[in-house]
């Protein structure tokens, strides 16, 4: 079977729409199934979509999206794994068009663009990435990659132990992270999925979102090959000067968080990745990457624009 979409649900209304989009997106050369994880802890209503016999639903009873989200992984069977969010929808023909991806590229995170909306479900911002191969300095740097448009291998998703149960709301950064730490990302500009933006009828609490992604951060900060994996990413002036930023803004934290020993190791690897960048020191792109916060969009980035015309954003 080539992909699992696994949707995790609170019990909305548009559950549907998320279920009909995936089962309107297939190809006629490849497999695939739905698995539906009802959190809500009540049953679902009847709707349409349930006897089709490429959807299953399982039960988690309130444990949270994360424990959702890994309890419909166990139960998948696609070498690819999909998780949609049950507000959000796909494009038509985008698993199609994720099948040919996969036949050109060894990768472990497939993605393609994302239409990014307003509740009312009106364009705001398109995202059209066009990050490559090795992309961990990105994924650090704060490039959101939205897992609603991204498959990623099933094996590779279990040896990275799945979503973490103990973040909630930057658990899909932490897992692009994560990946890109050891595995190459490949993409496409197709458009494959609307993903909606706002607080409004959202579950992500935005509010504790900015500290739970920085510890999570920290965490991959201290795992092993993780400073020559950044190194190898940063293929411009700027990107040497993220890395170098990354570092900095790593020590100002734990300085502020008082563990003074990682702190003074963030300082050992900050002064290296300067050292490595010397050439890179006198061009502009350096320093303005080093001095200014990462321009990208986010959770909130999208919120305030919700009433902004859509544009197309491609990463630098």
């Amino acid at each position: 079977m080539f992909s699992s979409t696994i949707i995790p649900t609170v019990g909305r209304d548009s559950l549907a729409r998320a279920v009909d989009s995936v089962l309107s997106s297939h190809g006629s050369d490849f497999d695939f199934e739905i698995i539906v994880v009802n959190d809500s802890g009540n049953a679902l209503p009847p709707a349409a979509w349930q006897p089709t016999e490429r959807v299953r639903v399982i039960q988690t009873n309130c444990r949270e999206r994360s424990v959702a989200r890994n309890t419909g992984a166990a139960a998948a069977r696609g070498r690819y794994l999909h998780f949609l969010d049950d507000d959000d929808w796909m494009l038509p023909g985008a698993l199609g068009h994720f099948w040919a991806l996969a036949q050109s590229t060894q990768a472990g995170w497939l993605y393609g663009s994302t239409r990014l909306v307003n509740r009312q479900g009106e364009a705001i911002i398109e995202l059209h990435h066009g990050l490559n191969g090795n992309c961990f300095t990105q994924v650090m740097a704060g490039e959101w990659i939205p897992l609603q448009s991204s498959l990623i291998r099933a094996d590779l998703f279990f040896e990275l132990g799945g979503f973490d149960p103990r973040l909630a709301g930057p658990e899909d950064i932490d897992l692009c992270r994560r990946a890109a730490l050891v595995t190459d990302f490949a993409s496409m500009d197709t458009l494959v999925a609307c993903v909606g933006m706002g607080a409004e009828g959202g579950t992500t609490d935005f509010a504790s979102h900015p500290r739970a992604s920085r510890r999570a951060r920290e965490r991959i900060l201290d795992m092993p090959r993780v400073f020559p994996r950044l190194r190898a990413s940063a293929h411009s002036s700027y990107w040497r000067g993220r890395v170098v930023r990354v570092y900095l803004t790593s020590l100002l934290w734990n300085v502020k968080e008082r563990r003074a020993f990682t702190a003074a190791s963030r300082g050992v690897f900050a002064l290296a990745s300067i050292v490595l960048a010397l050439p890179s020191l006198f061009a502009p792109n350096f320093w303005r990457a080093l001095l200014k916060p990462y321009d990208s969009p986010t959770f909130l980035r999208g919120f305030r624009e919700a009433n902004r015309p859509v544009e197309r954003r491609k990463v630098m």
